[in-house]
């Protein structure tokens, strides 16, 4: 099953770049940039990689971008990511920034966006690993601060292919966020957002309705609300599930008991994906082979995952049918 997986061709569909940041890479960057952290070994920066909820994570996630500055330490954290998705055969991602983590300390918009578009790029050419930007909205701030990143995302527009909504769910309603998204669409960006990973179904409504997204990241909490589920079905709209960052952050207390094959079996459309791996334990194929492992899934739901990962990306169709090709082939050759 760990053979099928690895070699399984896939897409991750939620990612955030600065949250692929791995303790061993957080040390060299931070040494190189001369930035004093509070830790003397890369071991002090694993045992820090544990906590207990959404908000402990943030806050060394946090102090983990602070010592992204140049141009440079966002190609090397982004190319370092990619080549990870080679090695499992992830064929497509799309990585989310947050720009206002960088901005507000006073690094510019350009630096980040360049410098992670630059990775991307030449991926694409020495990996064969097509991707997409989505510049997320940090929802613990205002949306007076998010129109600020809106317009400095304007000049790089051909860039960024969505917008997203993540950080602190809880008191932070999508709705809050209900004129930036407008204007974003208008501008062409492709609306999505986190919601229903520790907020309540309200939020995925909102998130749906107001801001109308056209994928969910998370959206574990859509079980607690049959009309919802309904709906998310009707709009032919697909969960990014992140198995192990569930566990990580007590969303979910124990694999056996997460909800993707419940998911799956209702009809929802669900992707695997690793949120932010090197802080929840796991690239995307750790997560495959967590859940397989946990739920018994057959190779049958995995291939089902994976096909979902392309036909829920922001692909156009002629690829997202190229791609689904060679996953049937391979189904074809290793059922």
């Amino acid at each position: 099953m760990k053979n099928f997986i690895k070699n399984l061709p896939k897409a991750e569909l939620h990612l955030h770049i600065e949250g692929s940041f791995e303790p061993a890479q957080m040390f060299e960057i931070a040494k190189r940039n001369k930035i004093e952290i509070p830790y003397k070994t890369v071991e002090e920066i694993e045992k820090a990689y544990k906590f207990d909820c959404l908000q402990d994570f943030l806050d060394i996630y946090y102090q983990g971008a602070s010592v992204l500055i140049y141009e440079q330490d966002f190609y090397d954290l982004t190319y370092s990511y990619l080549e990870k998705c080679s090695a499992q055969n992830v064929r497509h991602t799309e990585i989310m920034f947050d720009p206002q983590t960088h901005t507000e300390r006073g690094i510019s918009f350009e630096i980040v966006i360049n410098g992670i578009s630059r990775a991307c790029e030449d991926a694409e050419k020495n990996l064969n690993i097509s991707s997409y930007l989505i510049m997320s909205f940090l929802r613990h701030l205002s949306e007076e601060d998010a129109f600020k990143t809106l317009n400095q995302s304007l000049p790089f527009k051909d860039k960024i292919k969505a917008i997203g909504l993540d950080s602190s769910e809880i008191g932070n309603p999508p709705s809050k966020f209900k004129n930036v998204y407008k204007s974003a669409i208008e501008e062409g960006y492709i609306p999505l957002a986190h919601a229903g990973e520790e907020g309540p179904p309200a939020y995925i409504w909102e998130a749906l309705d107001i801001l109308s997204i056209k994928r969910i990241d998370h959206g574990n909490n859509c079980l607690q609300d049959e009309n919802l589920i309904k709906e998310i079905i009707k709009r032919d709209i697909a969960l990014t599930v992140c198995p192990l960052s569930n566990i990580a952050l007590q969303v979910v207390k124990d694999l056996k008991d997460h909800p993707l094959k419940k998911m799956m079996d209702l009809g929802l459309k669900v992707t695997v994906n690793s949120d932010d791996p090197a802080y929840f334990g796991g690239q995307v194929n750790q997560n495959y082979i967590e859940i397989q492992k946990a739920l018994g899934l057959s190779k049958d739901d995995l291939v089902i995952l994976a096909k979902n990962s392309f036909n829920y990306s922001l692909l156009s169709n002629k690829n997202k049918e190229e791609y689904t090709k060679s996953l049937d082939e391979y189904f074809e050759i290793n059922k």
